[in-house]
């Protein structure tokens, strides 16, 4: 399909974009061309589609359940217990939920981490949204279960092929307290000879980098160097207990950070992200949201608030972490981390956008649309989204979304009575 976008703001202009295919063709105004469809965009400006670059999808079973409660307690008491009871049809409906709600608020791209790899691809694939999915590794220290995560992710890697090119495969390494210094290895090799990407937890709470001098007499960034497993492959979720040392070995073997302010201050797990620092050291840094049990959504329009907000505050500097850097994180960074030509309205980039409803409170008066929405807006601004130049969402309005919402719902209250 091809699609004419009309009378689109951006950058303070009003132009036209031309999509043939997936890719974003011409962008300019009053072009001769005949398209499949025309989008009357006046009075909505355009984005590029943000790249939630670190979630649990199916995780929005879990929403509103076991709040307020510490990160170990949390997951021990109240997360693993049930995650165990997780069927791939419960998989399936908790990512599709996620996929309706990152639509809804302009998300094209999220790079996920749960059980059940092919329940989220399955609903993926349907939803239209482009997705990077880990094959979740926990071994626990114990020898039998590394093999079977090893047979487990070679056995995905071999059959991920069958879903469309908007999926594509990672690994997911829990975190150093889950998964073995061996298994980290062999994960690294692997991921190495297939040039995937490798998602993991890492400094996410004090008391993860006390039990990791404890237990490998060595800080966590510092244990990954030791096992040497630190590239551009890694992409590292949180990462907000690194000191400069630390920083600078990420930067130097090439990782990337995400941050996640909305589960970092739910959980209390802490809130002095050094953005500033790791951009200085030439760290690409992108936003995620984490999952819906830890951040109770999954919209990147708040999260790139939440992380400006949260990094002025604790600097005690307005000029930190501006609205324009966060949308470039939320966005470019994003896409650039995952190694996906989007996050740009540009030629030849994929056509993965959406248009912000500017006839709205939170932009009038609109003297500077990126502020007012980093800052004044939410997701609920979003009206039409657009991936793999693919109109998934128009008017507001995603199709399917109020039997898929009844069916998320039921699905998570027959979880817990299981």
């Amino acid at each position: 399909m091809n699609i004419l976008i009309k009378n689109a703001q951006l950058n303070g202009s009003e132009i036209d974009i031309y999509i043939e295919g997936k890719y974003i063709k011409q962008i300019g105004k009053d072009f001769s061309v005949q398209a499949d469809k025309v989008i009357d965009a006046t009075k909505k400006a355009v984005v590029p589609g943000f790249v939630n670059a670190h979630t649990h999808a199916a995780m929005t079973l879990f929403r509103g359940y076991g709040d307020d409660m510490p990160l170990m307690p949390w997951l021990e008491q109240k997360i693993w217990p049930n995650e165990a009871k997780m069927t791939r049809e419960d998989v399936y409906w908790g990512a599709k939920l996620a996929c309706l709600e990152m639509i809804k608020s302009g998300t094209t791209t999220f790079f996920d981490m749960y059980h059940k790899f092919r329940g989220t691809a399955d609903a993926v694939e349907e939803m239209g949204i482009r997705a990077v999915i880990s094959g979740v590794c926990f071994d626990h220290f114990q020898p039998e279960q590394a093999e079977k995560c090893k047979s487990n992710n070679i056995k995905l890697y071999s059959e991920f092929d069958e879903y469309s090119d908007r999926i594509k495969y990672a690994i997911g390494p829990h975190a150093i307290y889950t998964v073995s210094g061996e298994l980290l290895q062999w994960i690294n090799k692997f991921s190495s000879e297939r040039n995937i990407l490798i998602h993991l937890h890492l400094s996410e709470t004090e008391e993860e980098v006390e039990n990791s001098i404890k237990h490998f007499g060595l800080s966590p960034v510092r244990y990954l160097y030791k096992l040497g497993v630190l590239s551009p492959r890694l992409v590292i979720a949180h990462g907000i207990y690194v000191d400069r040392d630390e920083i600078r070995m990420l930067a130097d073997h090439g990782v990337k950070v995400v941050h996640n302010p909305a589960s970092n201050m739910k959980l209390a797990s802490g809130i002095h992200f050094q953005f500033k620092e790791m951009k200085e050291a030439g760290i690409m840094i992108g936003l995620g949201t984490d999952g819906c049990s830890s951040s109770n959504n999954l919209d990147m329009v708040e999260a790139m608030k939440l992380a400006s907000l949260l990094g002025k505050a604790w600097r005690k500097n307005p000029e930190a972490l501006t609205a324009g850097e966060m949308l470039k994180a939320a966005t470019e960074s994003g896409a650039s981390i995952l190694d996906i030509k989007a996050g740009r309205i540009e030629e030849g980039y994929l056509a993965d956008l959406s248009l912000v409803d500017l006839n709205i409170p939170a932009f009038t008066p609109n003297f500077n649309f990126v502020s007012n929405l980093v800052y004044a807006a939410n997701g609920s601004c979003i009206d039409t989204v657009i991936c793999n130049g693919k109109v998934l969402m128009e008017n507001k309005k995603v199709p399917g979304e109020d039997e898929i919402m009844e069916r998320a719902a039921q699905v998570a209250y027959n979880l817990m009575t299981r």
